[in-house]
């Protein structure tokens, strides 16, 4: 190695061990917020896939703090699941507060929110423990999939814990990322929260740090088919019809009960079918098993035809 990269390596460890001694900025990891706002998002999808009543999921905050200082505000108020990354060689928590627990039983059970929620501080029940567990996965696949683009890892499980003394990772005053999410769903609201000690992110800051475009932005796959296949179980209204003819307010004025309206229109006429006013189809009229049918002849261009209007103009 010569005296020029050597020199280089140097300043490169020495600008490391600076910017790790500072700790972590979160207003300088530009892609920290795009992650979690993912994660939001995917959790959600995932959520509304398992009950009727739909989940909303935003992100409320992101900032640093002491582990230790996070988790004493949920002490006795949350239950945290500890994961660890075998590729990151670190663990990070996942938590939820005792208000969306309560509001996941519900909503999971059939709940439309109808009765009040609980507002107890008993201990969580063995049902509720089981239901976070498997919510858990859920937002941890949530979370690796947002971080794919950075660093693709995989979240396991290690233990899920309720006393927060038993949830620390490493000291208690080591600093950490910590993002809280809010939960709403059947008019109530809850908390979801990770929280990443800075030795994990270090590894990632210069990835954070450099604004990802093309990947982050690109179709999420699950969503798209999840839309599609909404869409195409909407119910729609069409309507057909056979001729338009205008009158005047006196012609309608006369009209009489039992009185006859001819049409000029054949059964070859050609009929247009429309929906919500909007013309989509040219069919042919025709008859099947006593019935009246519609054959689908041709596909009315919308924007063409607006184009030619305008041009007439």
């Amino acid at each position: 190695m010569d005296t020029a990269t050597a020199n280089a390596t140097d300043r490169s460890q020495i600008t490391d061990r600076l910017l790790d001694a500072a700790g972590i900025s979160v207003e300088r990891l530009p892609m920290l917020p795009v992650v979690f706002d993912r994660m939001a998002r995917l959790f959600a999808d995932s959520m509304r896939q398992k009950s009727t009543s739909p989940s909303y999921v935003s992100v409320s905050y992101i900032d640093n703090e002491r582990i230790g200082d996070v988790l004493d505000e949920y002490e006795s108020n949350a239950l945290v699941a500890v994961y660890y990354s075998r590729e990151w060689d670190s663990r990070i928590l996942i938590g939820f507060d005792r208000d969306y627990i309560f509001t996941l039983a519900d909503v999971l059970f059939g709940s439309d929110g109808t009765e009040p929620p609980i507002d107890d501080e008993r201990n969580f029940s063995n049902i509720e423990t089981r239901i976070a567990r498997g919510i858990f996965e859920e937002a941890a696949k949530a979370l690796q999939e947002s971080f794919k683009p950075i660093a693709a890892t995989k979240l396991k499980l290690e233990r899920i814990e309720s006393r927060m003394d038993f949830a620390i990772l490493g000291r208690r005053n080591n600093p950490a990322v910590v993002a809280r999410l809010l939960v709403q769903a059947i008019g109530r609201g809850g908390e979801v929260f990770v929280i990443m000690p800075h030795s994990t992110l270090n590894p990632l800051r210069q990835r954070l740090s450099q604004v990802i475009s093309g990947e982050m932005t690109n179709r999420d796959k699950e969503w798209t088919h999840h839309f599609q296949s909404e869409i195409q179980r909407t119910e729609v209204k069409l309507q057909a019809i056979m001729e338009e003819r205008q009158m005047t307010l006196g012609e309608i004025v006369d009209f009489q009960v039992g009185q006859l309206i001819e049409l000029q229109a054949t059964p070859r006429s050609p009929v247009q079918l429309e929906c919500n006013k909007q013309p989509i189809f040219t069919c042919r009229l025709g008859r099947l098993d006593g019935a009246y049918t519609l054959q689908v002849e041709d596909l009315i261009y919308q924007n063409e035809d607006l184009l030619d209007d305008l041009l007439s103009r």
